[in-house]
């Protein structure tokens, strides 16, 4: 596991303990490079899931490498490890509780997306740029400028005018009141 601090994988596991049942394992881990010490979880979806790729392959689920992929779009951004955490639990327990014995990879991509969008659109472009395939600065523009429009539409919404019952017209704010 990559240490959260350095980044290096030289690591030495502390401690283990079963979590959730037994579905998952708890790791206390050391840095070698640097001593920090961190937390790391894992876990097994089912036994059975397999993700039904886009050329139609199947491929065993893999939560760390979903962690993995919503780690690296979080880079750098403020959000600690144990938000990263969460999340990946709430979209394996929203994916576990859809899908039995197979799931697209593509729901897989977009439940995440939803998640990242909800979290730091920084990441949510970063993971997009990846699972979407752009390949020119163009798609990068358009991906944001949707982005822009769907979060101003958004705000708009959010803060209606407020009218004044009497007079039909806009409500002062706070600020504009006269108190004297």
């Amino acid at each position: 596991m990559k240490c959260p601090v350095c980044g290096e994988d030289n690591d030495k596991v502390l401690d283990s303990r079963s979590v959730r049942g037994g579905v998952a394992v708890r790791r206390r881990r050391t840095c070698l490079s640097c001593g920090h010490r961190f937390t790391t979880y894992e876990e097994r979806l089912r036994d059975s899931l397999m993700v039904i790729k886009r050329d139609g392959r199947l491929e065993e689920f893999s939560r760390s490498k979903l962690a993995n992929g919503i780690e690296r779009s979080l880079l750098k951004r403020h959000v600690s490890l144990q938000q990263v955490e969460s999340y990946v639990d709430e979209i394996v327990e929203n994916l576990e509780s859809r899908f039995d014995l197979e799931i697209p990879a593509q729901v897989i991509g977009d439940t995440v997306m939803e998640t990242l969008l909800k979290i730091d659109e920084v990441a949510y472009i970063r993971y997009a740029s990846i699972y979407r395939h752009y390949e020119d600065v163009d798609q990068f523009i358009e991906e944001i400028r949707k982005l822009r429009d769907a979060s101003q539409k958004h705000d708009r919404q959010e803060a209606p005018e407020t009218v004044s019952e009497e007079a039909g017209e806009p409500a002062a704010k706070p600020e504009e009141t006269d108190h004297a």
